[in-house]
C-alpha cells in the first residue's frame, strides 16, 4: 500500500512539473490538453478542469513533502523552493482557469484593431472594489462571465471647456460595446500595471485615463496631467449591449476643465461636440424616443448626479465621496 501511495504520489509531481513547464514547452495557443498530448480529449475539458483544480490543492503539499530540504524543488529548467513552485503552480492554474473561463466567441466579424485590444488585462474586483486579479478586456466584457458576478474597474472622464460646455464623443461603429451611442468624453479601463494599479487618491485610475484621452482623441499627454483631473465618486452598474457582450463595472468619475486640442481617432470615435446643459438635455429627450442611442452609464450619470455637479464645476470638493459605490 505504501508503495503504491509513492508511485501515485510521484505521478502527480511529474503532473505538476509538467504544467509548471507549459510556458516554455507549448506552442502559442496550445493547451494543457495538447501538453500531455492529448488530441481526443476536447470533450473531456470539463472533467480535466475539475481535477486540475484538485490537483492544484494537493499539489503543494505534495511537492513540500517530496522535496529536498537543502537543495530545493527541480521546478522547469529552474531549481526553486517548494513555496517558489508553490507560486508557480498557482500562477499557472490562474491562467489556465481563466482560458477555460473563456467561451468560444467569434470574433472573425468584428474589426481587427478593436480585436486586438480583448487581450488588455483589464483589474478585476469584488463588489467593495477590492482588487482579487486580473483578466482578459474579452472576459470582462462577455456576458456569460458577468453573469456569474464577473466585475472589473472603470472610469467615466466628463472634460469641460472653459465656457462650460460638456465634451461628448460618439462611439465609433467598429466598437464591440455600445456601438455608435453617444456618450460622455472618454470611458475606459485601468491596465493590470504597475503604474495603473496604484490606489492612493485614484492616481492609477487618472493615469489611465490621461493614456485613453490620448488614444481615443488625441490630446497631449501634457494637456491632461492626472493631476488636474477631480476624482469625485464610483458608481457600480451592469448592462447588456447585445446577447453577447456587455459591461459590468465599478466606474471612477473624473472631471476635469480645460481647453485642449482634439485629433480623434476614427476607430474610437465616430464623432464628437462639446454641448451646453440645455444642448444635453435635448439630447437626452431624443434617447427616450428611440431617435439616438447613448451608453447606459452616461445615462445613468445624467439622470442622477451630472447636472448637480455641472452647476458647481468650481466647487466640486463638496460631492467627493471616496467612501461609498453608488449601486446604479
Amino acid at each position: 500500500m505504501k508503495s503504491r501511495n509513492v508511485r501515485g504520489k510521484e505521478r502527480e509531481r511529474v503532473l505538476v512539473a509538467s504544467l509548471l513547464a507549459s510556458r516554455s514547452k507549448q506552442t502559442q495557443g496550445a493547451s494543457f490538453l495538447d501538453l500531455l498530448g492529448c488530441t481526443a480529449c476536447s470533450a473531456m475539458a470539463p472533467a480535466v478542469w475539475a481535477a486540475l483544480r484538485v490537483l492544484t490543492r494537493q499539489a503543494v503539499g505534495v511537492l513540500k513533502s517530496n522535496a529536498p530540504a537543502s537543495n530545493g524543488l527541480a521546478c522547469g529548467r529552474h531549481r526553486l523552493s517548494a513555496t517558489g513552485c508553490s507560486r508557480r503552480i498557482s500562477s499557472e492554474v490562474r491562467r489556465l482557469q481563466a482560458a477555460a473561463r473563456m467561451p468560444e466567441i467569434a470574433t472573425d466579424h468584428l474589426d481587427e484593431k478593436q480585436v486586438q485590444l480583448l487581450s488588455e488585462m483589464c483589474i478585476l474586483i469584488d463588489e467593495n472594489d477590492q482588487r482579487i486579479g486580473a483578466d482578459t478586456k474579452k472576459n470582462c466584457h462577455l456576458n456569460s462571465n458577468i453573469d456569474k458576478g464577473l466585475l472589473h474597474r472603470a472610469f467615466s472622464v466628463f472634460l469641460f471647456s472653459s465656457d462650460d460646455k460638456l465634451l461628448l464623443q460618439q462611439r465609433s461603429d467598429a466598437k464591440i460595446t455600445f456601438p455608435g451611442c453617444f456618450t460622455n468624453t472618454c470611458c475606459s479601463h485601468p491596465l493590470h500595471t504597475d503604474g495603473e494599479l496604484e490606489e492612493e487618491d485614484a492616481i492609477g485610475v487618472r493615469r489611465a485615463a490621461q493614456r485613453r484621452l490620448q488614444a481615443e482623441l488625441g490630446i497631449a499627454l501634457e494637456q491632461v496631467p492626472p493631476e488636474e483631473m477631480t476624482y469625485l465618486t464610483r458608481i457600480h452598474y451592469k448592462a447588456q449591449s447585445d446577447g453577447v457582450w456587455g459591461e459590468h463595472e465599478i466606474d471612477y468619475i473624473l472631471f476635469m476643465q480645460k481647453d485642449v486640442e482634439l485629433s480623434p481617432d476614427p476607430n474610437e470615435i465616430k464623432s464628437h461636440c462639446y454641448v451646453s446643459k440645455e444642448e444635453l438635455k435635448a439630447m437626452l429627450e431624443k434617447a427616450k424616443r428611440k431617435e439616438l442611442e447613448v451608453t447606459p452609464w452616461f445615462s445613468l450619470i445624467a439622470d442622477t448626479f451630472l447636472f448637480k455637479w455641472w452647476d458647481n464645476l468650481h466647487n466640486l470638493k463638496q460631492f467627493m465621496d471616496h467612501s461609498n459605490i453608488h449601486r446604479m
